[in-house]
């Protein structure tokens, strides 16, 4: 009689990236990331390659691990690059145009012809909100446009943003449909909202049934217990740095005080991420600060 896999006590968040980039990057999972893609983009994705990702799971949570993402090459002319972000540490749409054309660029090798270059999504899923989008709905999708006929120059650069946390507020549509149940599963795969999606949508119930095949490997435990940690002290630290900041504004004015809350912010992460020897890129990454000024601290 054939042992059915017993189902662990926790499931870990598919929110943490470290989970999301094994969820969907790991070889294996291309049903379930060719399911999500399509329900992001709204097009037929006929084939996925996620054969450029590292293999996650032969890592330590004492290893040096960078901001996690996921790269899929579809359809043979199409590179996509998914980011799972549960910190927002400022200058997320900087940040997002810098990995896009870093991937861009990938794709022309020296003494080649521009012609080489391919489409490149860069989709970022974020815990929070950002500022700047307030007034627009969970998903926006960005291309370069002329200012005033809106004509878009080119389909090879596309950003797409995802808010989880605006998936409260904003009346479900019936073409977000699809891609609703998946933020859904992103946000609390154990719901009862989640048990009733997965009768009618088999990319989610696949992506459920990896998710808990994923929370009972303890490499992957230790891993994601690893980036709890991580990203419950990046909070801490925001929120420490921003209280001084606020407390310096009142003796220096309240402008001032927010730049210097955002500086102490920013050098008190990268402290942090120094005493657990995470690597001068990766910090200067995170924290917007150069490397000599991360080297003085």
């Amino acid at each position: 009689m054939e042992k059915t896999a017993k189902k662990p006590t926790r499931l870990l968040s598919p929110k943490i990236d470290s989970v999301f980039q094994v969820l969907f990057g790991e070889e294996g999972s291309e049903f379930i990331t060719k399911e999500l893609l399509e329900a992001i983009l709204g097009e037929e994705i006929s084939d996925v390659d996620l054969s450029n990702n590292p293999v996650l799971r032969r890592f330590y949570p004492e290893d040096k691990m960078g901001i996690l993402d996921v790269l899929v090459r579809f359809n043979n002319n199409t590179t996509c690059n998914i980011e799972m972000q549960m910190v927002n540490t400022g200058e997320i749409i900087e940040r997002m145009l810098f990995y896009w054309a870093k991937t861009f660029t990938r794709n022309v090798k020296k003494g080649q012809n521009y012609h080489n270059l391919e489409r490149t999504i860069m989709i970022i899923i974020l815990n929070e909100e950002i500022p700047k989008l307030k007034d627009l709905g969970f998903i926006t999708k960005h291309k370069i446009s002329e200012t005033q006929s809106k004509m878009i120059l080119t389909d090879l650069l596309e950003i797409v943003i995802i808010e989880i946390p605006k998936i409260y507020k904003n009346k479900a549509k019936k073409d977000k449909r699809k891609l609703l149940d998946w933020l859904y599963f992103l946000e609390n795969p154990e719901s009862k909202e989640v048990v009733k999606i997965m009768k009618s949508n088999e990319g989610v119930k696949k992506a459920k049934e990896k998710l808990e095949e994923i929370s009972n490997d303890p490499k992957m435990q230790r891993i994601a217990d690893w980036k709890e940690k991580y990203i419950l002290e990046m909070n801490t630290t925001k929120t420490d740095g921003y209280n001084e900041g606020h407390k310096a504004g009142r003796e220096e004015g309240l402008e001032q005080g927010q730049k210097l809350g955002e500086i102490n912010k920013e050098k008190e992460i990268a402290k942090k991420l120094k005493q657990d020897n995470m690597s001068l890129d990766y910090i200067a990454k995170i924290t917007g600060l150069s490397i000599d000024e991360i080297k003085k601290l």
